[in-house]
């Protein structure tokens, strides 16, 4: 009698949950309806500067700025993408921006996520006394906004003669509190027998990090990526601050001189801003599912 009594609630409340779940996805509470509502129309918010930004890439330039707007062009104007790509000066010279702001991007990234996950590792799997007055120090770095410490950056880089270079882009930028924070936070959860095990084995601590715990870490280093490299693709004022020839300048400053200019296209400008933006959403598409995952610092599954 006693197991029948335990067995028939169970049956009963998984009986209302489906019928929960049933009811929910027929949206018959006006709460789904209002949810829906709410995303429906955020979602129009974010596309409609998107939509607009492409619809106007290939306008005549006349168009572009006409009240009200067109979303449908007279006639398309593709030259608009050549014009962006030669320049108003025929120089090319966006071809070379693009190149640099690739690379500086992807230097940054791979050695913010190294870095980032080693100290992670550190920080949430290595006892040491002052483990967390070190992360807490780390933490407070966040709270220090970069435009209170770009000019001690930039004088200690004048002081090395990095201005103008490759290395006076990238080194400054290489280390991430908010890195550090993520990877140390997915790394929480991921399971302390695994280490000990390649430690009875004789693995070293570098070794179970590059071939145990990287591994299965890929939805945090991959969410940290996407944000590190969006962050620098469209980082104006370091570049800003550290080039001087228009050979080591990164897209966005192409962009600001672009719309400075006495004689400036709206549409190649529009089309300059696609181009841009391409790399950002290929690689968010490519690498959404991983992205998703990482950022909810769910740890291993198992």
């Amino acid at each position: 009698m006693n197991k029948i009594r335990m067995i028939q609630p169970t049956r009963k409340i998984g009986k209302k949950k489906q019928a929960y779940h049933g009811v929910g996805w027929r949206f018959s509470y006006p709460g789904n309806f209002l949810i829906w509502g709410i995303l429906v129309v955020t979602m129009g918010l974010v596309l409609t500067p998107l939509a607009f930004m492409v619809v106007s890439s290939v306008m005549p330039y006349r168009e572009v700025m006409r009240i009200p707007f067109r979303w449908i062009p007279t006639s398309f104007h593709w030259q608009n993408y050549w014009q962006a790509i030669r320049g108003n000066d025929g120089s090319f010279i966006y071809l070379r921006n693009i190149l640099n702001s690739f690379f500086v991007a992807s230097m940054v990234t791979l050695t913010t996520v190294f870095i980032s996950a080693m100290a992670g590792y550190g920080l949430a799997k290595l006892p040491f006394r002052g483990r967390n007055l070190v992360f807490i120090l780390i933490m407070a770095t966040m709270m220090v906004p970069f435009e209170a410490i770009m000019i001690p950056l930039y004088l200690i880089v004048t002081k090395f003669g990095w201005q103008d270079s490759y290395i006076g882009l990238i080194i400054p930028l290489m280390v991430n509190a908010f890195g550090i924070f993520l990877m140390r936070q997915f790394l929480i959860s991921f399971p302390d027998a695994v280490i000990d095990s390649a430690r009875i084995e004789g693995a070293s601590e570098f070794r179970i990090f590059w071939n145990i715990v990287l591994p299965n870490a890929i939805p945090a280093v991959v969410a940290l990526g996407i944000l590190t490299f969006r962050q620098q693709w469209d980082n104006l004022i370091w570049p800003l601050l550290i080039t001087q020839s228009e050979e080591m300048k990164t897209i966005p400053l192409y962009i600001v001189r672009f719309n400075s200019e006495k004689y400036t296209n709206e549409g190649a400008l529009m089309a300059v801003a696609v181009i841009a933006s391409l790399p950002i959403i290929i690689l968010f598409f490519s690498m959404g599912r991983y992205f998703t995952g990482g950022l909810t610092i769910s740890g291993m599954k198992h």
